[in-house]
């Protein structure tokens, strides 16, 4: 995949970091020669230009990336053009920040294929762990539903999955579990070392430490966080 990151804050900087970790063949822009310098060794390509000007980004060959992630914030006016300069550049696929519901509005008038909404989906993952400490990563893949790792506690420790009743009674399908099994060294020292079961059946025991991976609806969920806080 060849991604193209534009705009050089903090959000677009891990975004563009984050996408060459995972494999991509990542062009990062912006016109702070600052930011770009900062970022260079750790993308495929760094470049300061100006998105406004169809040569400069013309002499990237954009039009050649997969996916385009306009990630500018503090400049409205500046993510508009840019989305509009790679659309008529031919880019497919067009992601960018919205800042507000009209920025968002115009984003889509204008053929940005996907928005992000940074600031309310982060309002939501600080709300969820302020409500939820034991929750260690939620993944949000369709509206309502989540696909959650978590810390499950005491309240099922010992238990086989057919004896926590977790589908039963909360409607959740566990998926995986994570366990810290120890071990010696082959210099005689005690460790950790990490087992996923990514398919667990049900006579399979949940220890107090186990990571455990479900999948389902926030409601559920909910439910399942009221029952597992420790008070």
């Amino acid at each position: 995949m060849i991604a193209a990151v534009i705009g050089l804050g903090t959000f677009g900087a891990k975004t563009a970091v984050g996408l060459h970790e995972k494999g991509a063949e990542v062009i990062a822009i912006d016109k702070d020669e600052a930011l770009v310098d900062k970022i260079k060794d750790k993308v495929t390509h760094a470049v300061a230009l100006d998105v406004t000007e169809e040569r400069a980004l013309r002499s990237v060959n954009i039009s050649d990336v997969d996916v385009a992630l306009v990630a500018i914030g503090d400049n409205i006016e500046m993510s508009v053009i840019a989305v509009t300069m790679l659309r008529k550049l031919g880019v497919g696929r067009i992601i960018a920040r919205a800042t507000s519901h009209l920025h968002e509005h115009v984003l889509h008038e204008i053929g940005a294929s996907e928005i992000i909404k940074v600031e309310e989906e982060m309002g939501e993952i600080i709300a969820s762990k302020i409500v939820a400490p034991h929750v260690l990563q939620r993944y949000n893949f369709a509206a309502g539903y989540s696909l959650v790792e978590l810390k499950i506690g005491k309240k099922f420790a010992g238990k086989t999955l057919i004896e926590s009743k977790i589908r039963q009674n909360y409607s959740l399908n566990v998926v995986a579990i994570q366990k810290k099994t120890p071990y010696i060294t082959e210099d005689g020292k005690s460790a950790y070392k990490i087992i996923i079961n990514d398919c667990p059946m049900p006579m399979d025991i949940i220890d107090a430490d186990d990571i455990v991976v479900l999948v389902g609806s926030e409601h559920n969920f909910n439910k399942l966080f009221e029952d597992i806080v420790e008070r």
